[in-house]
């Protein structure tokens, strides 16, 4: 007797998995930002790393890394205190993958010098690809890289760190730094009564002859697993900066007591601590009571890298979102072909398009900071500005994508779920928004005829654009108020859409003209979409964010 089939479960009208692709080849607009900064030079080679990381493979290491989340082992079978945190091997994949690429060191020369000649540029577009794979990873690959701008404050010190910290090996063995193939620095900078406010740090250090012991405690210890730390302590001089490393010089483990990883709404792979100093040894790092000074390089390039990830998250939910709705049938009709979503997904194009030109030209004011004034001032004020408005822009932007694939979109076997959970902390870290336009301010008032002259150079740059001119002039007006504390936000939005105005015309010029008639020219809707675009130029912004 025939027994009756139950085809029920037959899979159609849906997207096929979003993998195998060179992720730098089908990002026309990265090419371009690419090749107008500077990183012309390596195309092949980001092509290269755009493969790997566009490949399945790499999707499901990123995958395994955030559900198999990391745990801390406190003590070893035998009861001595360890402190050491324990990964999923994905993780230590990606971490492998990132350092071959010299992710973690360089944009650094073998000595801690800066390497210029592109490769802010080139370190970023990888930074940006690899954060569509997997964000958590990158925390201790962006430490790593900007704590050598701290280090370089004690040169003896980072002569002794860079051989170790210059290879493109990953060594992810509990052994002292000084003898493994490569190594990984993490922060411990906020406590539980100041977090921002590091002044009010009750952490102490003590000299002693052969370094400091510090006691106290951080909130916020980033990435526990890292081989040495830069902390931010009390000395007899001031607050100080300092080298922490996991191991003291005699090769114990170090007096450094992690009290718990914290619970995080995303970035899961990536371990973060609460921890306890009970007499850890340290090196000073710079001069005593000078631990902001010291520091403040790193955190530009730390800003400087929450900026790209928060990009590179939204590349990959509009990619995410454009390739499903080519393959998606509704109504009788491509999903991609009808009106509506046609204009959403034109309209999230055009805001990354401006948004990797912006990344992308700060990246070349980092390159060449050293030697331009006019670069270095740039980077100074456009910094805070441009963390500010992309991070803050990444929550809603995902959310919108999410929707774009319905149901699909919202549950944690896709990406984006991920993704939207990943966004929020590149806001919060190394300052919130609030932090950046005070910062913004602070820049202004202390950059003074410098300031102007960016200022003034972004009106050249966007000269005849749409809405360009009354945006310099308001900001120009606003920074010059008394209350200006009180309007910041609006003028530190408008600052940095100015810029990403000024960056695209740069490199896409038909594409800035959109951006300003749709940014500046008039105060663009709430929601994707909500804008008019002609249909020609529809059709050319989705096949330049995907082919």
């Amino acid at each position: 007797m025939t027994q009756p089939t139950f085809a029920t479960h037959e899979v159609f009208n849906q997207s096929p998995p979003l993998e195998d692709v060179d992720l730098f080849a089908v990002d026309r607009p990265l090419v371009e930002a690419v090749r107008s900064n500077g990183g012309a030079s390596a195309e092949r080679e980001l092509s290269e790393f755009g493969r790997n990381w566009g490949s399945a493979a790499m999707a499901d290491r990123g995958r395994l890394a955030n559900e198999n989340t990391p745990k801390l082992r406190s003590f070893d079978a035998k009861g001595n205190r360890r402190d050491q945190v324990e990964f999923h091997p994905a993780y230590h994949e990606l971490m492998a993958h990132s350092a071959h690429a010299g992710v973690h060191n360089s944009t650094w020369t073998a000595d801690g010098k800066p390497a210029g000649d592109g490769a802010e540029v080139i370190r970023a577009a990888k930074f940006y690809m690899a954060a569509q794979v997997e964000t958590g990873h990158l925390c201790p690959i962006t430490m790593t890289r900007a704590s050598v701008g701290a280090l370089a404050m004690q040169p003896d010190l980072l002569a002794r760190v860079m051989p170790v910290l210059s290879t493109r090996s990953y060594d992810p063995s509990f052994a002292p730094w000084w003898g493994k193939r490569g190594m990984t620095l993490g922060m411990g900078m906020t406590e539980k009564q100041g977090g921002t406010d590091v002044r009010a740090n009750m952490t102490r250090a003590v000299r002693e002859t052969d370094g400091y012991r510090i006691t106290g405690h951080k909130w916020f210890m980033s990435a526990p697993m890292c081989d040495a730390f830069v902390v931010l302590a009390q000395a007899e001089g001031g607050l100080t900066c300092f080298f922490m490393p996991r191991f003291a010089p005699d090769g114990s483990v170090n007096a450094i007591q992690f009290q718990r990883l914290k619970d995080k709404l995303g970035n899961r792979s990536n371990a973060s601590s609460e921890v306890e100093f009970t007499g850890a040894y340290a090196e000073r790092v710079g001069e005593e009571g000078k631990g902001i000074r010291t520091i403040i390089q790193m955190v530009q390039l730390t800003r400087q890298d929450c900026a790209i990830a928060s990009v590179g998250l939204m590349r990959s939910g509009l990619a995410h979102a454009l390739h499903h709705a080519r393959h998606r049938s509704v109504f009788q009709k491509h999903l991609a072909d009808q009106p509506l979503m046609q204009a959403v997904l034109s309209d999230m194009a055009l805001h990354v398009e401006a948004s990797t030109a912006l990344v992308m030209r700060l990246c070349r004011a980092f390159d060449r900071t050293p030697h331009d004034a006019a670069e270095a001032a740039y980077m100074r004020l456009l910094t805070p500005a441009i963390k500010y408005w992309t991070c803050k822009s990444a929550p809603p932007f995902l959310f919108e994508a999410m929707e774009c694939l319905g149901g699909n979109g919202y549950v944690e076997d896709g990406i984006l779920a991920r993704h939207y959970r990943e966004s929020p902390v590149n806001a919060i870290w190394e300052g919130s928004g609030n932090v950046m336009c005070l910062d913004v301010l602070r820049a202004l008032s202390r950059e003074g005829e410098a300031a102007t002259a960016v200022l003034q150079a972004l009106a050249a740059e966007t000269k005849g654009l749409p809405g360009a001119g009354e945006a310099a002039s308001f900001i120009g007006k606003t920074f010059r108020r008394a209350d200006g504390e009180r309007v910041a936000r609006l003028a530190v939005e408008k600052l940095a859409l100015l810029a990403a105005t000024a960056a695209l015309n740069g490199v896409s010029p038909r594409q800035a003209e959109l951006f300003a008639a749709t940014r500046l020219a008039t105060n663009h809707a709430s929601m994707y979409g909500a804008v008019e675009l002609d249909s020609a130029d529809v059709r050319v912004l989705l096949e330049r964010a995907l082919p």
